[in-house]
Order: C-alpha cells, then structure tokens, then sequence
C-alpha cells in the first residue's frame, strides 16, 4: 500500500476539507494491513480500513474534527472478533496542507518531536541510495508512506458491455492502471472511475506502438476486424498478456487468419482466448468478474480455457 495522493488531490478539489484515517500500525489479527486508508468528508467516505465499528467510529470521529494517533482493541474497545489491535492515524487536509506533501515518499511527524529522528533519516537515505520506496510504517513517532504508483498497466480495447463491466470490476485495484480505448468518445460512459484514462481513437490499432511493454490487454471491441488487427500488431509488440473475448469459432477463425498474416503458431500462442471463466455465463458482470479473477491469480494469468493456438 501507498499514501494516495492523487485521490486526495480530487477528493479536496470535489469536497474541500478532507480527513484521512489510515492503518498505522496492527498488533495480532486487524480487518486490514498496515497502510490501508480511507477519506472522510462532511457527507460521504470513500476507501476503507476495514469496515465494521472500526471503521464507523474513525469516521465519525474525522468528521468530528479528531486528528492524531488513535489505539482500538477490536475485541475489549469495539466488540469485533478479529481480536487484535489497530493504531490509526487522523490527519485533515486542504489545498495548502496538500502543498506541502512530497511527491515520492511523505514522512512527517504524528507526535509530539518535530525533528526527524537519526532512524527515519536512515531509512529515507537507504531508500534513496537504493531507489527503491520505503514500506508504509510508523517509526519513531514519525508515519512513512512512500506515494502509490500503480505498477500493473492494464489496456482494455472497447468501451461496450463487457469492457465497462471489466473497468468498473478492476479500476478500484490499487495496483492496476487502466488505459481504456475505443473508437470515439460517444463509446464510453458519462462517468469513469476515477484513475482510468480515456483514449478515444478514430484507427485505435495505431495505439499499440504506445502501449508499455509490461502491458496486459483485453480485447473486447465491437468490431472482429478490429479485434484482429488488434491481435495482429501486439504479435509484433511485446506485452505481458493478450487476452481476447471469443467463440470456439472465432478462435479458429483467428488462428487461421494471425498464421496467414505470418505469425508462428507459438507466437499466436501467446494469446489466449477465450478469456475470463466460460462456466459462468455470458452476461458481461459474469465475464468481468470471471477475467478479473484470472487476471489477479498471483501463480498465472492464464485462465483455463488455454490459448489461441490449441
């Protein structure tokens, strides 16, 4: 987990005054990790640290105006059966408080001692020589949490059915980044979470030469013909997966056609399809839930139903 910032950022330019409540430290069996956080305005939240008591006592004591450090024994204090411990940390934010925060790593004081400690020091220095972001911790009556970037590019080609249920399913992931393509803006919903960055394209296939290299694409347009030229150009541009919605029909159809186009059957194989769970129906939350969840397996992403090339 992160320190958010661009969240905060439009949660202050929508709300104004905006508290922030995260996990700061646990002891024993905690709803959430270390890290985990949630917004808090005057009439709506956003994020969670773990729901139930916890959660509704330390949002309502933001809105109350409590800031600072905060001890819940979930058992003893709040009736909950996790039966650990929770330290939370309040802060309020603003414009001009927003200013002030760091853009790689936030380090600041929640106590008493303003002058950062020779530990803190340390461990900011050792990241920095490193290049590598510090873990989210309390130290020393100083909370650090280096500012979240999503590591996971994730590219969803079309903006119908299955690839709005797709983008509403996988947006809220933290980790993931989401660059959602389709043929022109009247294609995509009136509202897009947030964190999804909208591509409307006249030839959207020209986009490829920009994907990242690490990048996992979804093709679900409403064109087969854009599907295959889709499938097409990524075979000569390197990704992380290609996942392609389809029949058994269109699969074959779809090797046959990538081959004469001169591509190995080992380099078609590296498509799959179909994708998603196929035992879950075809209605398109079903498909969505059934691809995030291949997607999201920490051993493959490969889902069952193999690739383009069986």
């Amino acid at each position: 987990m992160g320190f958010e910032l661009d969240i905060l950022r439009d949660a202050v330019a929508r709300h104004g005054r905006v508290a922030r409540v995260v996990v700061a430290a646990i002891r024993g069996s905690s709803p959430r990790e270390v890290g985990a956080a949630m917004l808090v305005w005057k009439d709506g939240q956003s994020g969670t640290i773990g729901g139930g008591t916890l959660e509704f006592e330390a949002a309502q004591s933001a809105r109350d105006g409590a800031t600072g450090i905060s001890q819940h024994a979930l058992g003893p204090d709040l009736g909950q059966c996790c039966g650990g411990a929770v330290t939370l940390l309040s802060e309020a934010y603003d414009t001009e408080s927003l200013a002030a925060l760091g853009e790689t790593v936030i380090a600041r004081a929640v106590g008493k001692a303003c002058t950062m400690p020779l530990s803190v020091n340390r461990l900011l220095a050792q990241a920095r020589a490193k290049g590598i972001a510090p873990e989210t911790q309390l130290l020393d009556g100083w909370m650090i949490e280096p500012v979240h970037r999503p590591t996971r590019p994730i590219w969803i080609w079309g903006a119908g059915h299955v690839g709005r249920a797709l983008v509403n399913v996988l947006a809220p992931i933290p980790e993931i980044a989401i660059t959602w393509i389709d043929t022109g803006a009247e294609r995509f919903p009136d509202v897009v979470p947030d964190g999804v960055t909208v591509l409307p394209a006249t030839k959207p296939a020209e986009l490829v030469r920009h994907a990242p290299m690490n990048a996992e694409h979804l093709i679900l347009t409403y064109s087969h013909a854009l599907d295959l030229e889709l499938c097409h150009r990524l075979l000569n541009h390197q990704f992380a997966f290609v996942g392609l919605i389809g029949s058994a029909t269109k699969k074959a159809r779809f090797r046959s056609r990538l081959a004469a186009l001169g591509h190995t059957p080992e380099r078609i194989g590296d498509i799959t399809c179909p994708i998603g769970d196929t035992s879950l129906g075809k209605h398109p939350q079903m498909i969505a839930v059934g691809v995030a969840a291949a997607l999201l397996r920490p051993a493959t992403i490969i889902p069952q139903n193999k690739d383009l090339s069986a």
